[in-house]
């Protein structure tokens, strides 16, 4: 059974990070596919995400299992006063860019939402790779990684090792498409009949 770390962190978008477990949880449950071990995982025990949802991760960074994929989401920006907040603050924290670093060794896939990839890229794991992220975050990107071709256009893309999806919902479904990549497509077409989800693929 794969093991999918979602990480989390505070100000973190709440479809970013739930959608995609939602499709990773309920996939293989039924009538065919293989099931996931899904969990969350923060530097830390308890996690504010966007509008003051708390969440308690399953995991944190010191005791998580090494996991097959992990998700980057996003979420954030910056205050009035120009202190950056969620993704944008993480971009800058050392100890989630040497997590990311360490687990990207190990993992099967690195997946992204919305301006997780920003957080990707500054772990150095976008350079010379296609990518896409928020549409509001897209001249963010292209400063942070210049040797990476951007495709604001695209709902996600697929680099084989690197899956990274542009804003919030958009996640869905590339969560659908890492389904359908690893599982085939009636096991992707299943879970999201299931969901009640339009699975635009």
């Amino acid at each position: 059974m794969k093991k999918i770390a979602i990480v989390l962190f505070d100000d973190v978008e709440v479809l970013d990070f739930a959608g995609p477990f939602e499709v990773f949880s309920i996939t293989g449950k039924r009538k065919i596919g293989e099931p996931y071990e899904v969990f969350t995982v923060a530097e830390k025990d308890t996690v504010a995400a966007r509008n003051q949802l708390i969440v308690k991760p399953t995991y944190t960074f010191a005791n998580c299992p090494t996991p097959n994929i992990f998700l980057i989401p996003g979420g954030g920006g910056y205050h009035a006063d120009g202190k950056p907040f969620g993704s944008r603050k993480e971009m800058h924290n050392p100890v989630m860019l040497e997590w990311i670093k360490q687990q990207n060794a190990n993992v099967e896939l690195v997946l992204s939402v919305c301006t997780g990839a920003l957080i990707l890229a500054k772990a150095g794991l976008l350079h010379g790779l296609e990518a896409t992220t928020h549409f509001l975050a897209v001249d963010s990107l292209r400063e942070i990684a210049p040797e990476t071709k951007i495709s604001p256009e695209k709902r996600f893309v697929d680099n084989g090792k690197i899956v990274l999806s542009a804003g919030v919902s958009a996640g869905i479904d590339m969560s659908f498409h890492v389904v359908e990549k690893l599982q085939g497509k009636e096991v992707a077409l299943e879970s999201a009949r299931y969901m009640q989800y339009d699975y635009w693929r």
